[in-house]
């Protein structure tokens, strides 16, 4: 069992603050980030003023923001052009041209509808629901092909491109729904043991890893995707909410709802901690640019004021 971490821990993060960039709209929530290098547009989603938002992070600003009622996840998919976004709050799925930002589809989305993740081979969206225990399947075009039950609340889902499954942590049950994406069936799942509500998930499919985060009792943990075993354990933060990777530098970054951030490096016998300290009081969202190695933060202030941190590795 891991030790309770001390209170007031911390260590310097590894970043370095480059720029602080005014974003539209009210300072409330933000959810989910994905950057899509094709268009250098950094799809964020501004949960509670229910816009999608598009940022160039060339020229550091909002170059369209598209109405979607309390957008929490999204994922922009290079591949096919498009970008899939859940607008909560309407229980729709949205499909999105990534270029010229025009929605293309909606979708039935029952439920709450929480993250995504795109499967490549099949050409599928699959969708996470906090509230009915299931997936909801879209085609790449935005339409409903079904739902698959699993068993709990859903928290996030991640396609591992190295066994062609789709991951769901379904944190109700401290547990991850492994699917197969061809016939849509759950055909196994992992406990997760030392785990309390796992929800923040990421993949390493190269190394043939994934990182899961367990919000309440602030755990990260290492499983083995060739053994489907636990093989490290870490402390994060409280409440750790959303991970982003840099493969280039092999950094993870764990943001949290406590605003404590948490840095490790990946090295072949696991992950080392190159900083955690306390960063804004809304910093529960990060992604990475993989290609400058930029980190962004979208926060509701300061001065009552929605800004995107920018930060530079060190």
């Amino acid at each position: 069992m891991l030790a309770p971490a001390a209170a007031g821990a911390s260590s310097p993060l590894p970043l370095r603050e480059v720029a602080l960039v005014s974003l539209p709209g009210p300072a409330n929530r933000f959810d989910y980030q994905s950057y899509d290098p094709t268009t250098h547009l950094l799809w964020i989603a501004h949960m509670n003023a229910g816009q999608l938002l598009a940022f160039d992070v060339r020229r550091r600003k909002v170059v369209a923001r598209i109405p979607a009622p309390g957008v929490h996840g999204v994922i922009a998919v290079p591949s096919v052009g498009r970008v899939y976004a859940t607008a909560t709050d309407v229980q729709r799925a949205l499909t999105i041209d990534s270029r010229t930002a025009k929605v293309l589809a909606t979708a039935p989305a029952v439920g709450y509808p929480d993250g995504l993740t795109y499967d490549p081979v099949d050409k599928r969206v699959f969708i996470t629901d906090e509230s009915r225990g299931i997936e909801t399947v879209l085609d790449w075009h935005g339409h409903l092909i079904g739902t698959i039950p699993v068993g709990g609340q859903g928290g996030n889902v991640q396609y591992d491109a190295g066994s062609g499954r789709v991951l769901v942590a379904v944190q109700s049950r401290d547990d991850i729904a492994v699917i197969d994406p061809t016939t849509n069936h759950v055909i196994n799942r992992v406990a997760l043991d030392g785990c309390s509500n796992d929800h923040g998930l990421y993949i390493d499919s190269e190394r043939r890893v994934a990182f899961v985060a367990c919000d309440r009792n602030a755990v990260l943990l290492t499983l083995d995707l060739r053994t489907m075993r636990i093989t490290d354990r870490a402390r994060v933060g409280p409440a750790p909410d959303v991970l982003a990777f840099d493969p280039g530098l092999r950094r993870l970054y764990v943001s949290t709802e406590s605003g404590v951030i948490t840095v490790f490096g990946e090295t072949v016998h696991g992950l080392r901690k190159l900083g955690e300290d306390f960063l804004a009081t809304e910093a529960h969202t990060v992604a990475v640019d993989p290609q400058t190695h930029l980190v962004y933060f979208p926060l509701q202030g300061p001065n009552g004021k929605p800004h995107l941190l920018v930060m530079r590795p060190i």
